[in-house]
């Protein structure tokens, strides 16, 4: 529960959706564990592209390697940076959650949801708060077009994330091209309509069941194209146990919706 994790606000820049335009009601959310590599570089690129249109908050998963104390650090000189520091490695789908409780609580119109590895180019955040004007979940998509966009994957992963989206999109009848990506953009009102406590799943599921869920809503769904490029430095939280998930999860979903207990 968010009231047993130490938070840590930016109190010298809170704009908690103040301003007028819809782009400073945004708030980025990046789930960390162990991204020490890559934390400071990606933080530093955000505050310098998007000064003052963008906040940001980071949920770490207690990580050993000190990325929690590089986030603190950096919120001297970053304005709009928050941190959330969770007792342990809960996983991406609960940080997700935590995030977005933390958006609606502080009144956030959009929320934005990217890797910290920079496999999510963030030069590409502008477009998505272009997009989500005109729909309600903005998905980057790897796979529109029956393009694949995906640099430096070995073809094993490449072919189970393209048979997972195949797979997923066949028996719920989801209709996105890349429903396990992670780059997305939500407008607050899409995601105060769910029922967050109903969410539990995590890695490729956790992103299969908001899109679903999402859908089965009503609300519009656009994708956009996007690259995506592995990671350079770091490790993959991609686990056996995601992958297992993933594969039961739709049948769940799909069985759920049919009887009306989704």
């Amino acid at each position: 529960m968010l009231e047993q994790n130490i938070v840590m606000p930016n109190n010298s820049d809170t704009r908690l959706c103040e301003k007028t335009e819809p782009a400073y009601c945004t708030l980025i959310i990046i789930p960390t564990y162990n991204e020490a590599e890559n934390i400071a570089r990606l933080l530093s690129d955000l505050a310098s592209l998007y000064p003052s249109s963008v906040d940001i908050l980071v949920i770490d998963d207690n990580s050993p390697d000190g990325t929690f104390e590089i986030v603190a650090t950096m919120q001297e000189k970053i304005k709009g940076l928050s941190i959330i520091k969770r007792e342990r490695k809960l996983g991406l789908g609960t940080a997700y959650i935590t995030g977005f409780r933390y958006a609606l609580e502080k009144g956030y119109g959009y929320v934005i949801e990217m890797d910290a590895d920079y496999s999510h180019d963030p030069t590409e955040v502008q477009r998505f708060l272009d997009a989500v004007k005109e729909a309600d979940l903005v998905i980057g998509s790897r796979y529109m077009n029956n393009t694949v966009n995906v640099v430096n994957w070995p073809l094993g992963r490449l072919i189970l994330s393209k048979m997972a989206s195949i797979y997923t999109k066949f028996i719920t009848g989801l209709p996105v091209d890349d429903p396990t990506s992670g780059f997305k953009c939500f407008s607050s009102k899409v995601l105060r309509a769910l029922d967050l406590e109903k969410i539990n799943s995590q890695g490729y599921s956790f992103q299969i069941e908001m899109n679903f869920r999402v859908w089965k809503k009503g609300f519009v769904l656009r994708e956009i194209p996007i690259v995506f490029v592995d990671r350079s430095v770091g490790k993959s939280k991609m686990t056996k146990r995601n992958i297992r998930e993933a594969i039961w999860i739709v049948w769940w979903l799909k069985i759920k919706s049919i009887v009306g207990l989704l």
